[in-house]
């Protein structure tokens, strides 16, 4: 199979932290590690299967790391890995964009952002 070819850089970002969830799931993980339970309650609109498939993609990608300890009954926890760390930036600009683009859009941040840990 012949190399993979990118018209810009920003395809290969996009390629692994795209889509609606991946950067939700990243900036839950900047706090520290979580357990699916955890990410399913902050994340109320995404379902078991779609959260599964974007952890094990960000697994995959190297950007997440998979902990499961050896107790019953099982316990797996899921955390940034240190390559997932270089993305904190990038997850701090898009959110200090959002927060800004909310601002304009509707005046009062508070009047769309859900009440959670983030938007404080």
């Amino acid at each position: 199979m012949g190399t993979k070819k990118y018209n810009i850089s920003v395809e290969a970002t996009l390629e692994v932290i795209g889509g609606k969830w991946k950067c939700v799931i990243l900036c839950h993980l900047t706090y520290g590690k979580k357990r699916t339970s955890d990410l399913r309650r902050l994340m109320p609109a995404i379902t078991q299967k779609m959260l599964t498939q974007q952890l094990r993609e960000l697994e995959e990608d190297g950007i997440v790391t998979r902990i499961v300890y050896n107790q019953v009954p099982p316990k797996v926890e899921y955390e940034l890995s240190e390559y997932g760390w270089s993305l904190k930036s990038i997850l701090d600009s898009l959110c200090a964009w959002g927060e800004h683009h909310i601002i304009r859009e509707y005046g009062d941040k508070f009047a769309v952002l859900e009440d959670n840990i983030l938007n404080k």
